[in-house]
């Protein structure tokens, strides 16, 4: 069965592997205390131009969000997000867990808008009652989106004056970022993304890593965040293995380059489905394409093919995903033509 049912359903790319036997039998400090975390994080301030931002390596993107979203909030807080976010829909309510909010506003193809997140924040504060409420103390983005959609310059730079101007920290997570930065149709570079984020995360499950996810903290993290992340048990004891990981990743554009490959496999991707006909859910310039099936013919294709279930569009209709990744190859894609010219 050929698979693109998600990005990371292998395990991690070679070179990172090769690194971690390589340096396995290296006795090192522990708890990210090693020079590889320590070079890593290096590399990162500068592909970010930002050499006084802090990093912190954790192992996934929903221990990740939960752990910077409640280092950020007072307890009467919440975070602001699309309807559409990962935090609101996909993460069994951790912020929740943690005593926080989700508040959400409708979302247009996957994204919010400066002048909507304007809008929410001016009548929340102009609410007589607003002393009794949840008081948005920060925004979360996703880039890409759950959608595989991708916020402009433009897009971005309005959304980070809007939280400047009422004081609350921008947030982005970038579970997918490589993918986003490689996209065709992006203007967007890392360096921007730090200039308008107070803090983002550079995601590694999906995109060549075993595991891990980068935080950068643009101005400086929230005091005392190492224990922070212990209470939370999300500091690893064997740092290492997540420092080595993405020392690996930017050592020698790694990380761009096999983002790029993926972006290049869902170019192709696009192409084969659509000769074959199949109407898009909405079109993605990312790794993820969404498009939709007839039931009987998901149930024949899902024979064959491993794809993601997204939502019923109606009682005969499903939306479904086809995700490539780093480890996508041309032999994939083109296993996929030919079962997609097959007839029952």
């Amino acid at each position: 069965m050929v698979s693109f049912v998600n990005d990371y359903s292998q395990g991690a790319h070679e070179e990172v592997l090769r690194r971690l036997v390589e340096t396995n039998l290296e006795p090192l400090p522990g708890y990210g205390a090693d020079q590889y975390c320590e070079s890593a994080k290096e590399k990162i301030r500068r592909a970010c131009q930002c050499p006084a931002a802090d990093v912190f390596f954790l192992v996934g993107g929903t221990q990740t969000n939960a752990v910077v979203i409640d280092g950020y909030l007072r307890s009467f807080e919440g975070v602001v997000t699309a309807d559409t976010g990962h935090i609101s829909v996909h993460e069994a309510g951790a912020i929740e867990f943690t005593g926080h909010k989700v508040l959400t506003l409708p979302h247009h193809a996957g994204k919010i808008s400066a002048e909507q997140l304007r809008a929410y924040l001016q009548s929340f504060w102009q609410d007589g009652n607003h002393e009794h409420m949840v008081s948005p103390g920060m925004v979360y983005l996703s880039h890409p989106t759950e959608y595989g959609t991708l916020y402009s310059k433009d897009e971005l730079i309005a959304i980070s004056a809007v939280c400047r101007e009422r004081r609350i920290p921008l947030y982005l997570d970038g579970a997918r970022l490589g993918y986003g930065l490689a996209s065709r149709e992006t203007d967007v570079t890392l360096p921007l993304i730090a200039q308008c984020c107070d803090a983002f995360y550079i995601g590694g499950t999906k995109i060549g890593a075993l595991c891990g996810e980068a935080v950068v903290f643009t101005k400086g993290a929230p005091g005392g965040f190492v224990s922070f992340m212990k209470q939370h048990g999300a500091l690893l004891a064997k740092g290492r293995l997540l420092g080595i990981q993405f020392d690996t990743l930017f050592t020698d554009r790694l990380y761009w380059r096999i983002s790029e490959q993926a972006i290049q496999m869902a170019e192709l991707l696009k192409q084969v489905l659509e000769e074959a006909g199949y109407p898009f859910y909405l079109k993605s310039p990312t790794n993820q394409q969404f498009i939709i099936l007839e039931n009987r013919e998901m149930e024949r294709l899902s024979r064959k093919v491993a794809f993601g279930f997204w939502e019923a569009l109606d009682e005969n209709h499903t939306v479904v995903r086809f995700a490539t990744s780093w480890a996508t190859c041309r032999e994939d894609v083109e296993e996929l033509r030919r079962i997609l010219a097959e007839k029952e």
